[in-house]
């Protein structure tokens, strides 16, 4: 590491902080040749994943793209931002975990789908609406019963 003040490769970690995202590593240094300090980052860098899409077409992953789409299900409803961020971190790494350099565009709906269930109901149904592709009114129903089933089961009684 040169400093950027005298061009010294001598420099001291002084502090070092770890993102909330964990991608990213912050480091404090103070430059042993002429004392000053500078701060640096780290960044891991990922293996580009390639999105197999329904029509087959393959495209880069598109952490943006994946954004947009749970902003715009997640649009006036009490979700915070952070939580958006949250769940996008989430996917991110789960997918990089899993190993594989390709992915299908349906399982990524399927891990938002999971996670807009458990948290906004109304959510879900927009980006599920998309997702499956609802067409017919009936679709509608259809996922909305389904919610309410699944509510009921969970929240039964225990005998």
């Amino acid at each position: 590491m040169h400093c950027p003040y005298c061009g010294s490769r001598d420099s001291e970690v002084v502090e070092t902080r770890e993102s909330s995202d964990m991608d990213t590593i912050r480091r404090r240094r103070t430059c042993l040749g002429c004392t000053k300090r500078f701060t640096t980052y780290e960044r891991v860098e990922h293996v580009q994943l390639i999105v197999i899409k329904r029509d087959g077409r393959r495209e880069q992953f598109n952490r943006e793209k994946l954004k947009t789409g749970l902003l715009k299900s997640c649009e006036k409803t009490v979700i915070p931002a952070s939580v958006i961020e949250k769940i996008i971190n989430e996917i991110g790494r789960e997918l990089r975990t899993m190993g594989v350099l390709e992915v299908k565009s349906e399982l990524i709906g399927e891990m938002v789908a999971k996670r807009l269930k458990l948290l906004d109901k109304v959510a879900y149904i927009r980006f599920a609406s998309v997702f499956k592709r609802f067409v017919e009114v009936e679709d509608f129903e259809k996922e909305v019963k389904e919610l309410t089933v699944t509510k009921r089961k969970i929240t039964k009684p225990l005998l």
